[in-house]
């Protein structure tokens, strides 16, 4: 057995910062429980003079602009990807598989859309490929699904995986703050990027969904097959609304998998207060998995940082050590077990919350009612009050279970109604509030 197993790392910014710090920290505990030390050999930086949070160089690690001193190293067996990005890092990671060499990543959008390639390629080259830090930060989110539920049928996921929108709602529902005022005081705390496009329009939580789903159901889930609404429309009016009538807003990534035909998409939605995620608030992060043997569990945690997203590395890091110790590596690929087959509008049902404006007439109610129940759609919970505009009111609903095809029919001959001004919003509803 080998003393000492040395790591290179692509990328020392924050999380790979965290890295070289935890290993050094845990020296001892990282001994114990492999019987050898780790150590950061040499680490790819574009600037080797940067001043860092963790002094590399005291830590004994070369730093160097020349992927290939990283990469072709014999004595580095695995490799750690923290640089970000797409095509680089999947550049890199080729190389690094093709010199037989093990990668952990905490690369989320490389994940999702290059994963099924990679974990090929790991297989065929005998090396591992973990990315355990690449969905929920710290949270053990990936492994509690793949070794967790391994003996289980999931049937369902639905998670708060993005921690920037949940810091906006979170601010928008307790303290009324307008979205631009809760965006801009989360930037000013680092928990959204100055650019928060991939955040708040849900692409960023889409790309989590594609991968929690193709592991959760054993099938290829493309980026593409997910569909996505962020919450940049999200108005202060059905925050309150929903509260009212015992709901709070998040945005929410749901998959769902019934042995045959998957569904996964990311949308804002109304979650029951009586619901575990409705208790998940600010940049925390939240995973409910519902199996068919075990029932309902719920991983929950900081879902991004330095120090969370590092540990989740070093995880992934000492399960590659181990596999070597074994001699097992290469192993962990397996074929998908399901054709992908996406469940149609008219096979998927749920609640829905619909306000709108309509003019304030004797007979509104009962026609936008009537044309409800011709699409079969009932409703469960309404509300009715005076509109800013002259003569209007504002009707907010909560339905029964409906289809989502007769919803969407619903809605748009309710454009054709003179009664009606305009439709304002349109979202699922998750759990009875009266539960």
């Amino acid at each position: 057995m080998e003393d000492r197993v040395s790591v290179g790392l692509l990328g020392v910014g924050v999380v790979g910062s965290g890295v070289i710090s935890l290993i050094e920290k845990h020296q001892a505990k990282l001994a114990h429980q492999l019987g050898c030390g780790v150590h950061v050999k040499s680490a790819l930086v574009r600037n080797p003079e940067k001043a860092r949070s963790v002094d590399a160089k005291v830590n004994g690690t070369t730093l160097t602009t020349n992927p290939d001193d990283v990469l072709n190293d014999p004595e580095i067996d695995v490799i750690v990807e923290v640089m970000g990005g797409i095509e680089e890092a999947r550049e890199s990671i080729l190389k690094a598989f093709a010199s037989k060499k093990h990668v952990v990543t905490a690369n989320k959008d490389l994940v999702a859309l290059h994963g099924a390639e990679l974990h090929e390629v790991a297989g065929g080259n005998k090396c591992d490929f973990y990315y355990e830090a690449s969905v929920a930060g710290g949270i053990p989110i990936l492994r509690g699904i793949t070794d967790g539920f391994a003996s289980d049928h999931i049937e369902q996921l639905m998670g708060i995986v993005n921690g920037t929108t949940n810091y906006i709602l979170t601010k928008m529902h307790n303290e009324g703050v307008l979205f631009d005022d809760a965006l801009k005081e989360a930037q000013a705390l680092g928990f959204a990027e100055a650019d928060p496009t991939a955040d708040v329009e849900g692409l960023d939580a889409a790309r989590k969904m594609a991968i929690l789903g193709r592991l959760a159901f054993s099938t290829y889930i493309d980026l593409e097959d997910v569909e996505i609404t962020g919450i940049n429309g999200i108005e202060l009016a059905d925050l309150q609304y929903g509260d009212s009538l015992g709901f709070t807003m998040k945005l929410i990534g749901f998959a769902t998998f019934d042995g045959k035909q998957v569904e996964v998409n990311v949308q804002p939605a109304l979650i029951s207060k009586e619901h575990p995620l409705a208790d998940v608030k600010n940049e925390y992060n939240a995973v409910y998995v519902y199996g068919e043997a075990v029932g309902e569990a719920m991983f929950y945690g900081a879902g991004a940082g330095s120090m969370p997203t590092a540990a989740a590395v070093i995880s992934d890091v000492i399960t590659v050590i181990k596999n070597m110790h074994r001699g097992v590596t290469g192993s962990q690929f397996v074929e998908p077990r399901f054709k992908k087959e996406l469940k149609p509008a008219d096979q998927r049902f749920g609640q829905y919350y619909v306000r709108l404006h309509a003019k304030d007439e004797a007979g509104v109610f009962s026609r936008i009612s009537s044309l409800f129940n011709e699409y079969d759609i009932s409703f469960k919970q309404i509300l009715q009050s005076p509109a800013k505009e002259t003569n209007a009111a504002e009707i907010v609903v909560i339905t029964h279970h409906a289809s989502l095809e007769m919803m969407h029919q619903a809605l748009d001959y309710l454009d054709y109604l003179d009664e009606v001004i305009d439709i304002k919003s349109f979202y699922k509803v998750e759990g009875d509030a009266d539960a």
